[in-house]
């Protein structure tokens, strides 16, 4: 690899490029609003809804697939036209997916809507190859998780203020009656302006400097990552956490929805996702404090400073929706129960701070228990249950990644590849999940989440102890 730049440039580059982790935490987050809007506008039943998420995750896989096709080949793709032109060129074609969708509200065509989302998340998958493997080489090896955290939480934080602007540009409030259009016209000015943002954004990296990195060797043909048991385990656990974090941002406005359950509309049910998705921002953050520079005796009280602040930026969040669309606020005793998953989720670092695979293993377990909870139960229950379930998705990707490579040598270019392919998850679950609840009711339809739990659980507790794997020692993405 090329010698690393002066730390002040790599700082510059870092902050440049966490924006874009922002920018496709806040664009994936939207699609948990165009499934209740689409299912609505065209009238369709759940499974033909949730094909918005089987279009935008199943680009993940077309574009990774062809990209691992094309380095395998030819050698990687984006060490020969570097990191900086990869995040362009994924921008540029971003911005043409956004775009899509003023012709696509025009016609009021549903599968011009997917084939947009299929644009739009190419463009996205492209900027993730190039950025997550960029961000962690813009310093020291050992803090490179610590670096990829941050930058997750940031991701995480466009999740956050998602559902708060994009409810309301969607949806349309009480108090802004009549500044949005109403049907499928609500999604021209927001996807065009994003599509402008998107573009303007290429042509500043296009314009800055930024450090340039390139890579020694060549992906050797064939497929050999497979070789390694333990990152046959990994491959799925990441389909499995992907596609159980993916399906529980898109039933959650729906579940929400349900008579048996909460009954809210949906403007109301919207500012609930902040909650959702602010759990990982909160557990991301709180492991690049864990995993990052800091003096050990200071780090419990950052984790603890980092969890309050995002708390309240996330009541913000919550609270201004709630305000918006009733003219009330949300009340700081009704997030009580949110605060105590919070606390719980210090416990459960506490407890696997020492392991990344039992990490891993305690936080599905508890996503399992709150699952079977949001089964089983209704009203308050059953709204914090399920909310609480993203705070303890937060350290998955970076651990199970970090695990499934960790011992691949040679291999490890071919496994990162195969890793990301996996986020199809995101787009199989979630249809399944609409079938379930089409045919046996959104309750039972959970049941496919708990299912992903399950396996995360053997995953962390016993897979990393397989045959080719390295000594499970080093805390990856959480603990303190």
């Amino acid at each position: 690899m090329t010698t690393t730049p002066a730390r002040s440039t790599n700082r510059f580059a870092f902050t440049a490029v966490t924006a874009l982790f922002f920018m496709w935490g806040f664009i994936t987050c939207l699609n948990d609003l165009l499934i209740p809007k689409f299912k609505e506008d065209f009238s369709l039943n759940q499974t033909q809804a949730n094909l918005v998420q089987f279009a935008f995750f199943g680009a993940y896989f077309i574009v990774s697939l062809i990209y691992f096709l094309i380095s395998a080949a030819k050698g990687d793709p984006i060490n020969k036209i570097g990191y900086k032109n990869g995040l362009v060129l994924g921008l540029v074609i971003a911005g043409v997916g956004c775009f899509l969708f003023y012709p696509a509200a025009e016609y009021h065509l549903y599968s011009l809507f997917l084939g947009a989302l299929c644009v739009l998340a190419a463009g996205i998958t492209v900027i993730q190859i190039a950025a997550n493997p960029y961000v962690t080489i813009l310093g020291p090896e050992e803090s490179g998780s610590s670096r990829l955290n941050l930058a997750q939480g940031f991701c995480s934080l466009g999740y956050v203020i998602a559902p708060f602007i994009g409810g309301i540009l969607i949806f349309g409030s009480d108090v802004f009656k009549g500044a949005n259009k109403v049907g499928l016209d609500s999604l021209k000015m927001p996807y065009v302006s994003l599509g402008v943002l998107f573009v303007v954004i290429a042509v500043i990296f296009k314009l800055i400097s930024l450090p340039n990195f390139t890579q020694d060797g060549k992906v050797e043909p064939g497929i050999t990552a497979f070789k390694h048991k333990h990152f046959v385990w990994g491959w799925l656990a990441i389909f499995f956490y992907v596609g159980s974090e993916v399906t529980i941002g898109s039933i959650l406005i729906n579940y929400l929805k349900d008579p048996g359950v909460m009954g809210l509309a949906e403007s109301q049910s919207a500012k609930y996702l902040s909650f959702c998705w602010g759990g990982l921002m909160i557990g991301r953050l709180m492991g690049a404090i864990s995993l990052g520079d800091v003096k050990q005796s200071r780090k419990l009280p950052y984790m603890i400073l980092a969890a309050v602040i995002s708390t309240a930026i996330i009541y913000a969040c919550a609270s201004g929706k709630e305000y918006l669309t009733s003219g009330q606020h949300l009340h700081p005793a009704d997030i009580l129960p949110f605060i105590g998953l919070i606390v719980l989720s210090f416990i459960f670092f506490y407890l696997g701070r020492s392991s990344a695979g039992k990490m891993v293993g305690l936080f599905a377990l508890v996503a399992a228990a709150l699952t079977i909870f949001s089964m089983c139960t209704h009203g308050s229950y059953a709204l914090w249950s399920i909310l609480g379930i993203g705070l303890f998705n937060s350290i998955m990707w970076s651990n199970i990644f970090s695990l499934s490579i960790r011992g691949l040598g040679k291999d490890t270019s071919q496994g990162s590849s195969l890793l990301v392919m996996m986020i199809v998850g995101g787009a199989i679950m979630p249809l399944a999940q609409g079938w379930l609840t089409d045919t046996y009711g959104i309750r039972a339809s959970l049941g496919i989440v708990l299912f992903g739990y399950l396996y995360l659980i053997f995953f962390g507790f016993f897979a990393p102890k397989a045959k080719g794997s390295e000594s499970d020692t080093v805390r990856v993405g959480g603990g303190h």
